[in-house]
């Protein structure tokens, strides 16, 4: 059982007792925190917050306590429901509302929920703005509203219908060149709200030729939800034995996509923002971003256009925060999060898919032929824990110092950038833990890359001070 309070929101396991899970008690001052946070940082105590949730079970309990609180602060509610995270985002802004609260743990397994707070752009607060939310929570500073300043309460059941609108009127997105392409395509919805907007996406995008696996939004997750290849067999399955042209799995809010190949091989998250920074560099001219844990292939793909690819910290905000700063024309994160800011700055995989299968149909080509286009790069995910009495940054700044005659960036942990591989080393927020990626063109080489990194850490550890451990 857990209970995780961060800047970008609260999140944690259902039941249990407050503080040490997300009980009914944490809903409640969490949601409250946040109208407080709203209310002060707008000037005004008639403010509007959108929300909507994904279908996990516990997630119509979560959205009773959160709208009632709500409008218990006097806030101005408009509920979209069953929904996706970028359908959330987009609607806070179709509304002109103050903030918005997403009810969804995300990749995380179905004993899990969370509250995802964004401002009044349908982005996620920044660090600044979480803190001072943790900070109205931790000392309970929020005023509920008197009987006569009691907030209201409005359905809108069409966020997915006017966010697939956005998507299909988008100048990239090549309805007639997929209608023509006749795509048999294979979708799974992890039986959250995946499998209501990949199939109404797909219809609209002409796509006649549906196999659709976990559609119905029970909440009952038949697999684990976050989309890596171990994960999405079932998917790779039905591409092959039904002979579609292409797969697509979502997580169960929606904002991360995986592809699968029509050989049934995953095209490999990594390579969903590649793939489609390709289309879109291919027509728009400018640069890219993803965070230094993301494949060197989106800064090949980027230089092969003659285009700039800048990094950024690791988390949606940072990468949003970098995308603005360069004025890039599209990036996101290597977990298949794609962000498109001709349509908002928020991971959407509905644009994903939409703008990747206007690539495929523009290029006329088999869907493992066009993987086989890109760099072919490996990624390597490792931790190493610690005792808690060991300085995690006296471990990462010694480390940054041995390897000081490389490319180093130290925005966000250390990362080495070797000529033909890369090491990126993040300590935990919560745990005493280095968390270790590594990428290479190979697996057995970035794991050995991995392993001899592990080895620096460890001997820096043995050759510190007892002060300094």
């Amino acid at each position: 059982m857990a209970l995780i309070k961060s800047i970008s929101g609260f999140r944690g396991t259902i039941g249990g007792v407050p503080e040490a899970n997300l009980t009914p008690v944490d809903i409640v001052k969490f949601s409250a925190a946040f109208s407080q946070f709203i209310k002060e940082s707008s000037g005004r105590d008639n403010v509007t917050i959108v929300t909507g949730r994904d279908a996990r079970v516990s997630g119509e309990m979560v959205n009773r306590l959160v709208v009632g609180t709500l409008t218990g602060m006097g806030v101005r509610v408009i509920d979209t429901g069953l929904s996706t995270t970028p359908s959330v985002e987009m609607a806070v802004t179709e509304h002109n509302a103050d903030g918005g609260i997403i009810l969804t743990a995300s990749h995380n397994p179905a004993q899990w929920n969370a509250l995802k707070l964004l401002n009044a752009k349908g982005e996620f607060i920044n660090a600044e703005e979480g803190k001072r939310v943790l900070d109205l929570a931790a000392a309970n500073r929020f005023n509920f509203a008197t009987i006569e300043r009691l907030g209201e309460y409005i359905e809108d059941n069409n966020s997915i219908e006017k966010h697939i609108d956005k998507v299909i009127a988008l100048d990239l997105v090549d309805v007639e060149a997929i209608r023509r392409a006749n795509f048999k395509v294979a979708i799974d919805g992890v039986c959250s709200t995946g499998g209501i907007v990949l199939t109404q996406l797909l219809e609209r995008l002409g796509v006649r030729d549906i196999v659709a696996l976990n559609a119905e939004p029970t909440g009952i997750f038949p697999h684990n939800p976050e989309p890596l290849p171990e994960h999405i067999t079932d998917l790779c399955r039905a591409v092959r034995e039904n002979k579609c042209d292409v797969g697509f799995v979502v997580d169960p809010d929606v904002d991360r996509l995986a592809i699968v190949c029509e050989n049934g091989e995953p095209f490999v998250e990594e390579y969903t923002l590649v793939a489609v920074a390709d289309y879109v560099l291919s027509k728009t001219a400018g640069n890219t971003v993803s965070n230094l844990s993301s494949s060197r292939a989106l800064r090949d793909v980027t230089e092969r256009y003659g285009q700039h690819y800048s990094a950024a910290a690791v988390g949606e905000v940072n990468v949003v925060e970098c995308m603005k700063a360069t004025q890039a024309v599209i990036g996101g994160e290597g977990n298949g999060g794609v962000i498109y800011p001709a349509l908002h700055y928020g991971r959407d995989a509905l644009a994903g898919v939409a703008l990747f299968l206007s690539l495929l149909a523009n290029k006329g080509m088999k869907c493992s032929l066009l993987r086989a286009t890109y760099p072919n790069y490996v990624i390597s995910k490792n931790k190493i824990e610690l005792t808690p009495d060991i300085d995690v940054d006296y471990v990462l700044n010694q480390i940054a110092e041995k390897h000081k005659d490389e490319d180093i960036s130290t925005i966000d942990g250390v990362k080495i950038n070797f000529p033909n591989n890369w090491v990126h080393l993040r300590k935990s927020n919560t745990e005493p833990i280095i968390r270790i990626y590594s990428e290479s063109n190979t697996a057995e080489e970035a794991n050995a890359l991995a392993n001899e990194i592990i080895k620096e850490i460890k001997a820096c550890i043995n050759r510190s001070e007892p002060k300094n451990i």
